[in-house]
């Protein structure tokens, strides 16, 4: 017996649907593979491109760092605004003096990144190590895998020749030796001993170090008056508890008591001198995260674009199975068999999608790592790791779910029987249903407008870029950085001697016309930035000292650069010799101090802060201003040029210019090198084209995959509005054929649909056109010479959403017009 009032095999009826529903839907989407098809590579492809921007962002701005408690580490910058230094490292006497002079830090360390040479003569190797104090891996929280760390009595020079290396450095260079503590490897020509073995997987930062020496230094540098030659980066770990705004106030406060026996006191108040704490990442990787952030906002919206394209697919699929779901309704299925077939549905396909998408993620993320993503701050860990996998799967399944609710919609609140029983009568579809998919292809063209709006900014924006003269000619420049080592070259004069020999080997090679050195090269980036005083200026709070880049230069360096000579002479070779103390100065520099058309040639300059009469420069010329670090720097900061023995540094450049090709000369190079020193390493050979290609890598990527993901916006949005009018066109078939029957003329009916995409494109343009507002204020601090709004790439994206809207809709009102009477009425509609 059942119950009174019981529908027979409704019990069942639920249980076998539940029991089957992922069978009959794996079924039924087999059956329909055009759309199972363009809805997996739909979200394949907004997936994909979302997960290698994720992955970016993650790696960058998201993951802790690989260091315990890693949100307690902080770094400290000093500042000199009012001598053109917003930003500033640190010193070695602040290292020595914040060790015990704040108490909000628990542990102080520095370091200081470079490349030494390794090996001994005729197999000589440049590799990156970084100088460090003894306390940084003590502040970073990293144990060693094996020995120790650096003592404070190895801070000195005569005890410095230790080393602790990274795990890979110990496996590649030494084979892993289990016995590597206490052996000694060649190191700049000295022998240094090897105390520690880091654990595998150790990177500070960005830095690509191999091993570590200490920051050894003399007592008299770690003297006051040395207080502000700022070149060592300085790490400090928060005690527990303590806040940057603690930690901030603590800092001010000890840089006022110390500024009362500062010896430079009386300048540094003239420059705002101030010290900025800052989180350890955050300043890391401050250069790119608006960047990355936009474009992760991109990203996402490409993702909403193709939501609302699938989302219109799945209405469109919902129209053509109502009658099936009223079947279903009719022998006993319930809300929840609805609701679970639907679900079953959208998440089967959402899944296979987002598996899809991260298999697409994955190629993006392995190009992205051959066009050098290593490059960004932190872009190393750049990486498809679990974390990375698993938001891309539960995003997958949100957006499964979240595509469920307007199918579920359709079926459940839209009474579907008498619907479809309106439907067959009209064959239109209800206006609510209507609008939803007219509002789904408005927001698809607004998203995409703001995309192609912003894409086409960046892409405008890097082309000015590119376009900028650097100030010289880097056409045919090959540049080397060479290091000698101090043990064999100790001396200025040993230097010298060295360049007298380099410079005319070099110049005698067969297809070089001219070479010169250079401390401190354009894109090389190891540019040295110190303060000068001119002679007769008094310097106070209303006229404050100015740091300008300084390089020491041997040879015809203007001249085989192309820097224009704009006034008085260029530095010869007498000047590399002489005695007498003469620099030049470019446009910049002389503008700052000599105004109203006052010739700088004859005046003279102090290097120290102190104007002193037996170490002041005369000025002899004047060139032009050449770009440091960015085509798009706009800073000027101005240059300063000395002879080369007056900044005699072991590190330094060789520049020359190749009267063909380079390529062929660079085999050639390295063999002259080594013919003067067998046990110089004869890597690091770049053109001056490929150093200026570098330095634009923050905005190639932006541009680059800006310009990519409104491309696919384009082109769903293409197809979205044409599934939409030929879905449409469909269904108004009967309507149509009996609005030609009484005497429609076949070109209204065409109109009629090309005005109904004209009326969403209009309206999505007016909606985008906001939302581009928005996002170019947003963007408009990392374009260069861009307005907030830039017309011309509104114009272009508008015509550009207008051509491929009015194609898509193009091809069914074609398809309207030419709907058969007859044929309609006796079909009725699809």
């Amino acid at each position: 017996m059942q119950p009174s009032g019981s529908i027979p095999g409704n019990s069942s009826m639920s249980s076998f649907v539940s029991q089957s529903a992922l069978r009959l839907t794996l079924r039924r989407l087999s059956k329909q593979r055009g759309f199972a098809l363009t809805v997996l590579l739909t979200l394949g492809l907004c997936i994909g491109a979302n997960i290698v921007i994720f992955s970016i962002v993650d790696a960058i701005l998201l993951r802790p760092l690989p260091f315990i408690k890693s949100e307690g580490l902080i770094t400290a910058s000093n500042a000199y605004p009012g001598a053109g230094v917003e930003k500033s490292s640190a010193s070695l006497p602040n290292y020595y003096d914040r060790k015990e002079g704040i108490d909000s830090f628990e542990s102080v360390s520095i370091i200081q990144y470079g490349s030494a040479i390794v090996g001994e003569n005729g197999a000589p190797i440049r590799v990156k190590r970084d100088r460090i104090s003894p306390e940084l891996f003590e502040t970073l929280g990293v144990q060693l895998l094996m020995g120790r760390t650096f003592t404070e009595d190895e801070m000195l020079p005569e005890n410095s020749r230790k080393s602790i290396l990274t795990y890979r450095f110990w496996q590649r260079y030494f084979d892993g030796d289990p016995q590597i503590l206490g052996k000694t490897f060649d190191l700049e020509g000295n022998s240094n001993e090897v105390v520690g073995v880091l654990p595998k997987g150790f990177q500070f930062l960005s830095s690509k170090a191999e091993f570590y020496v200490p920051a050894a230094s003399k007592l008299k540098d770690r003297e006051p008056i040395n207080r502000h030659s700022n070149n060592y980066f300085f790490i400090a770990r928060l005690k527990k508890g303590t806040s940057l705004k603690v930690a901030q106030s603590q800092m001010d406060g000890f840089n006022i008591s110390l500024m009362e026996s500062d010896p430079v006191a009386h300048l540094l108040k003239g420059v705002g001198f101030r010290t900025y704490i800052h989180d350890l990442r955050e300043d890391h990787v401050a250069s790119i995260k608006s960047t990355l952030i936009l474009l992760q906002t991109g990203v996402f919206c490409l993702l909403l674009i193709g939501g609302v394209n699938i989302a219109n697919l799945f209405l469109i699929r919902a129209s053509t199975l109502s009658k099936e779901v009223a079947v279903r309704q009719a022998l006993g299925a319930g809300r929840r068999d609805i609701l679970s077939s639907t679900l079953y549905e959208t998440l089967s396909l959402t899944i296979i999608g987002g598996l899809l998408g991260i298999g697409i993620g994955a190629f993006g993320i392995r190009m992205m790592g051959h066009l050098g993503i290593d490059k960004l701050p932190l872009g190393a860990g750049v990486t498809l790791d679990t974390r990375v996998v698993f938001v891309g799967i539960a995003g997958s399944c949100l957006v499964g779910i979240v595509l469920a609710i307007p199918v579920v919609w359709f079926h459940l609140k839209g009474q579907i029987a008498t619907a479809l029983q309106a439907e067959s009568r009209s064959g239109t579809a209800s206006r609510t249903t209507q609008r939803v998919r007219h509002s789904f292809i408005i927001a698809q063209i607004a998203l995409t407008l703001v995309l192609l709006t912003c894409a086409g900014m960046m892409t405008v924006s890097l082309k000015k870029v590119m376009n900028v003269s650097p100030g010289f000619n880097p056409a045919a420049l090959v540049t080397r950085h060479i290091s000698l080592p101090h043990k064999r070259y100790p001396e200025e004069a040993d230097r010298l001697a060295f360049i007298d020999r380099l410079l005319p080997a070099i110049e005698a090679i067969p297809g070089v016309n001219k070479a010169a050195i250079n401390t401190g090269l354009p894109f090389g980036g190891n540019n040295s930035d110190n303060a000068v005083v001119i002679e007769g200026q008094k310097y106070d709070d209303n006229n404050s000292i100015r740091a300008h880049y300084t390089s020491g230069v041997d040879g015809e360096y203007w001249k085989l650069m192309g820097i224009p000579l704009i006034e008085g002479r260029l530095l010869d070779a007498v000047d590399a010799k002489a005695d007498t103390r003469v620099c030049l100065i470019d446009t910049d520099t002389a503008a700052f101090y000599w105004h109203d058309g006052e010739s700088p040639v004859g005046k003279r300059l102090g290097k120290n802060v102190d104007f002193k009469e037996d170490e002041a420069y005369t000025i002899v010329g004047v060139v032009g201003r050449i770009k440091r670090n960015e085509l798009g720097d706009q800073a000027a900061k101005g240059s300063i040029y000395f002879p080369y023995q007056h900044q005699s540094w072991n590190s330094f450049y060789l520049v020359l210019q190749a009267g063909m090709d380079p390529s062929p000369l660079m085999n050639t190079i390295r063999k002259t090198i080594l013919e003067l020193d067998s046990e110089l390493p004869i890597d690091g050979l770049k053109t001056m084209n490929d150093r200026i290609y570098e330095s634009l890598t923050t905005r190639r990527y932006p541009a680059l995959l800006s310009t990519l993901f409104a491309d696919v916006a384009l082109l769903l949005t293409g197809i979205g509005t044409y599934g939409i009018l030929a879905f449409a066109v469909a269904q108004r078939q009967k309507e149509v054929g009996v609005r030609m029957a009484l005497g429609a003329n076949p070109n209204q009916i065409c109109i009629q649909f090309l005005a109904l995409g004209f009326r969403l494109l209009a309206i999505g343009l007016s909606i985008g056109l906001i939302g581009t507002w928005f996002a170019s204020k947003a963007m408009n601090g990392l374009l260069y010479d861009m307005p907030v709004l830039h017309f011309a790439s509104i114009l272009s994206a508008s015509v550009l959403m207008a051509v491929v809207s009015q194609l898509a809709c193009l091809i069914p009102s074609i398809r309207a017009s030419r709907v058969s009477p007859t044929v309609a009425l006796n079909e009725g509609a699809i």
